[in-house]
């Protein structure tokens, strides 16, 4: 993790090669190269591939499913719910807490480490950004990427197709209103609503 760098500086850095793997780079939440060999296609698979199974087979046998999930998620420990379909890049990156429940068209996109406490509620069509791309225009295009890390405090709830951006905190106890697009840190306890998100009650 960062300990000298705020994430927002980070994303500002411009991004050079080493001799790490992508794989290796990603897991050190640097920057890495999506364009970069087939590593990182192959781990995405190793998610993906179960995912896709996991969701079609909640219809049948919905405990069955969640006892997948769990297996599919190091970091997970079965005491949650979700509806389908769920879509997530690593599973290695992705920690759900207990007595989460997601609801059903749920994404966390890229590679950045998503921190799902206990007892958070997210509504449906919720959107987790962990994905940050370089501002020069030659160093997207060749396909440098890093994935800031988005944390959902325990207790939170958001809201039905709540967005939230890459590198930020939403605070134990939180409220995050319907439709909201969070591009900045909500503090515990708070009400915030909007795009972009802002405090309506503390």
């Amino acid at each position: 993790m960062l300990t000298c760098m705020t994430w927002n500086e980070r994303k500002r850095e411009r991004p050079t090669a080493d001799d790490r793997t992508q794989i290796e780079r990603m897991r050190a939440d640097d920057w890495f190269n999506v364009l970069d060999g087939t590593e990182l296609l192959d781990l995405q698979e190793q998610t993906m591939g179960p995912l896709r199974t996991i969701n079609d087979r909640y219809w049948d046998d919905p405990s069955a499913a969640v006892r997948a999930l769990a297996e599919l998620i190091p970091e997970c420990d079965g005491e949650f719910f979700f509806r389908p379909p769920l879509v997530f890049e690593y599973r290695e990156r992705i920690h759900i807490g207990r007595r989460t429940f997601i609801n059903a068209d749920f994404e966390a996109i890229g590679s950045g480490r998503v921190w799902i406490g206990d007892d958070v509620l997210i509504g449906p069509h919720a959107r987790l950004y962990t994905p940050n791309h370089p501002l020069d225009p030659a160093l997207r295009a060749e396909g440098w990427e890093i994935g800031l890390p988005i944390t959902i405090g325990d207790g939170a709830w958001l809201g039905g197709s709540v967005v939230v951006l890459p590198g930020v905190t939403i605070g134990a106890g939180a409220v995050v209103g319907a439709g909201s697009v969070v591009t900045r840190d909500v503090p515990a306890g708070v009400t915030v609503a909007g795009n972009p998100a802002r405090v309506l009650r503390g």
